[in-house]
């Protein structure tokens, strides 16, 4: 799969990204220097991290006849130590739904092992990175 960004046309740092068909303006704060017409790339990899624990948390629920009615997810970002090598997320979800528990604890189980949470915390991610001069 290849994501696409590209700038906006007067805009300072602005980006359209587009995914599959889908897009989105990536955009730097204005204390980055930007609009902030859209999340910054730090508010879209917590996001991935928040959205993967949901819908992995419905998936599994629907697999399992989980009477879960609604997900509502919320990461917080401490980035304070990041520049020495420490990023903290916190995920908290809340569920509705006749659930037990047990069933509670086992979806708990199931969020902190979502595919994003493990690329983020213990998959090798190799990165390379080329520019070229647009034709």
């Amino acid at each position: 799969m290849t994501l696409e960004l590209r700038r906006i046309a007067g805009a300072p740092l602005a980006q359209t990204l587009t995914v599959r068909g889908h897009r989105l303006v990536v955009d730097g704060t204005v204390a980055e220097d930007g609009d902030d017409t859209g999340p910054n790339p730090h508010d879209l990899y917590d996001a991935a991290l928040g959205a993967c624990k949901a819908l992995t948390v419905l998936w599994y629920a629907r697999r399992k006849g989980m009477a879960v009615d609604d997900v509502h997810t919320v990461i917080d970002r401490d980035a304070s130590a990041e520049r020495s090598g420490t990023y903290r997320l916190a995920a908290r979800l809340q569920v509705s739904g006749d659930l037990t528990d047990a069933q509670i604890a086992e979806l708990e189980a199931v969020a902190a092992k979502c595919p994003v949470h493990k690329l983020m915390t213990s998959v090798t991610t190799e990165i390379t990175t080329a520019l070229e001069r647009m034709p």
